[in-house]
Formats: C-alpha cells, sequence, structure tokens
C-alpha cells in the first residue's frame, strides 16, 4: 500500500483495486501522471509483487474483509474514493466501499467502476480450472493482451496459481443482500472493449441510490494500460466536484 506523503495530506486517497493477476505497481506511476487533488493508494493483494509468496485469496469477500484495516489506515481521519478495473478490480472497490460505509468512520466521496459487469451479472467465465494453455488463451483473448512474461516457464510457474485464484474469485463471487449504497459512483466503459458493453457498465447505476454517471475512455478493455491521461482527469475532475458539495470535506493532516 502506498500511503500519502506530507505534501500530499490535502489529496483524497484513492483506493485502487486491479484486474485479475494485476498488482499495487499499476497505479503508482498515476500519481505522475496528471492527478490532482487526488493521490493513488493502491492496495495490495497477496500471490503478487513483494507479497508474491503469500498465498493468494480464492473467495472476494474475504478478501474484502482482509484488505478492510488497511483501506481505513489508508483513509486517515479524512473522506476516501476507491477505484476498480475489469470485474475483479470493480467487485473489491465495491465490498471495500460497503464495508467502509458500515464502518461509519469516513465518507467515500465517489466510487469509479471501469470496465466492469455489474455483480448482479453473476459469473461469466468458468475457467479457472483449465490447462494451463487453454487458461492462458482465455485470458489473451478476453483482454485483447498478450503477456510475454508467461512464456518463460519459471516466471509463468510462479504467475499462474495467482491468476487462477483471481479467476476462481469472479468465478465464485455471488453479492450478499443488503440495501444499495448511498455513495455517487461513475461507471466508466471503453469504446472499443468488446468483452464489458457499455449497457453492462451502465447497470452499476442498480447499485447506488446516490447520483450516477456513465463515461466513455477510448481504447479497448484495458484502456488503463494504453493511456490512463483522460481517466486520471475524470477521476481528478470528479473528487473536485465532490470535495466542492461535501459537507464534511477534508480533514487530512488536521489535529
Amino acid at each position: 500500500m502506498t500511503k500519502p506523503t506530507t505534501s500530499e495530506r490535502d489529496s483524497v486517497p484513492l483506493l485502487c483495486f486491479p484486474f485479475a493477476g494485476g498488482g499495487a505497481n499499476f497505479f503508482r506511476p498515476w500519481n505522475k501522471m496528471g492527478l490532482t487533488g487526488v493521490v493513488a493508494t493502491p492496495l495490495q493483494l497477496p500471490g503478487r509483487e513483494r507479497q508474491l509468496d503469500a498465498t493468494p485469496y480464492r473467495d472476494v469477500h474475504v478478501a474484502a474483509d482482509g484488505l478492510l484495516p488497511a483501506a481505513l489506515d489508508a483513509a486517515e481521519e479524512g473522506p476516501v474514493a476507491l477505484f476498480g478495473h475489469c470485474f475483479l478490480g470493480a467487485v473489491l472497490a465495491y465490498e471495500l466501499t460497503r464495508r467502509i460505509v458500515e464502518t461509519g468512520r469516513h465518507e467515500v466521496l465517489h466510487l469509479f467502476i471501469s470496465a466492469a459487469r455489474p455483480p448482479s451479472a453473476g459469473p461469466v467465465s468458468d475457467v479457472s480450472h483449465l490447462s494451463d494453455d487453454a487458461f492462458l488463451t482465455h485470458v489473451e483473448e478476453t483482454t485483447g493482451r498478450r503477456y510475454d512474461a508467461f512464456d518463460v516457464p519459471e516466471i509463468r510457474e510462479l504467475l499462474i496459481p495467482t491468476l487462477r485464484a483471481d479467476y476462481a474469485m469472479d468465478e465464485g463471487y455471488r453479492p450478499r443482500d443488503g440495501a444499495p449504497l448511498d455513495v455517487p459512483m461513475t461507471g466508466v466503459y471503453a469504446t472499443d472493449d468488446t468483452f464489458v458493453s457499455r449497457a453492462e457498465v451502465a447497470k452499476w447505476q442498480d447499485v447506488t441510490t446516490a447520483d450516477f454517471s456513465l463515461t466513455a475512455m477510448p481504447g479497448g478493455h484495458m484502456y488503463p494500460a494504453d493511456d490512463p491521461v483522460p481517466l486520471l482527469a475524470l477521476i481528478s475532475e470528479t473528487i473536485a466536484a465532490g470535495r466542492a458539495t461535501s459537507g464534511r470535506g477534508l480533514t487530512h493532516g488536521t489535529a
């Protein structure tokens, strides 16, 4: 987890959750790429990067419960926002939002959902049990990206268990009963995404009673990896507007 530095204390932490197989390092460059009033604060999942030796989660609810203390710590005493890309990142951001709200300790200014089907969609694949080759072929076909690291047997052996566990989280996830969130949300879809449609992202509106907006980004399903700058501008502008209308405002770094 990346915590705000002293010079960033007046920025809203944006808790970031990755796509299947992704890690915190994906988001760290964002803080040098145009975010204003916001500091990207990725929460690290076990089984990748510095936690490569840790057992990965295979259940979204267990993962959300496990990440909650880090999320509350990152929020410090002020408001917080959350971002999740693709189904895994989106449902983790959604489930963490529910848990943060339930604690009553922090205001969630905004929830950003990117290129993801809604919780009600249910499992969209059943591939975590496939052979390595068939599994990786599915990953490449659905994301539109080929990962050269999997061509190296030693790296492939290290990375596939975590990727399989992430897909198992996707396949086994079921939302629990509960009232819709009272948290403003933005659903982001990619114009050239062949995996998740605009209509599917729009269905996230059903999980909130607060304002919901739907925004297009250029590119395919993994558009944040190709050019995140338009997304970061959207996040910055949305958080600035949320701060202006929030009754609590910012308290980061205050006594």
